[in-house]
């Protein structure tokens, strides 16, 4: 398992995101719009101002917000470790798991005794974070 799909990323779907770039567009569209009735109408273009103005304020908290929570949802996933163990001496090697590894597996000679070594344990090494305080 390399470093690089040891971090799990999430995406913004793309639907979500076509919905908010029209409106952003359709907002853009009515600042153009408020500006250009500005001589003719000024109670409509006060509307479509306003209409532009809240559009484009909404689209981008909505798109900032979206990128905040994909950048705290992402998950570390923790690196999983195997345990070698010679049976006749006691000698122990830790290593990074590999494809194919299983408990019981008969791997490397031992470094000693030059016997099979035994695949004793498989696990993943979680580290606890420290919990921030927000006052």
């Amino acid at each position: 398992m390399s470093r690089a799909s040891r971090t799990t990323g999430t995406r913004i779907p793309t639907l979500f995101l076509i919905v908010i770039f029209i409106a952003l567009a359709m907002s853009l569209a009515a600042l153009i719009a408020g500006v250009s009735f500005l001589e003719q109408n000024q109670l409509l273009s006060g509307y479509l101002l306003l209409l532009g103005f809240l559009g484009v304020a909404l689209s981008t908290y909505v798109l900032f917000q979206a990128r905040r929570r994909l950048l705290r949802l992402r998950i570390e996933v923790p690196p999983i470790t195997t345990t070698i163990e010679c049976k006749k001496c006691g000698f122990k090697n830790v290593r990074e798991f590999q494809r194919g590894d299983y408990v019981f597996k008969e791997v490397d000679l031992c470094q000693k005794c030059n016997e099979k070594m035994l695949v004793t344990a498989i696990y993943r090494e979680v580290k606890e974070k420290e919990k921030e305080r927000k006052f």
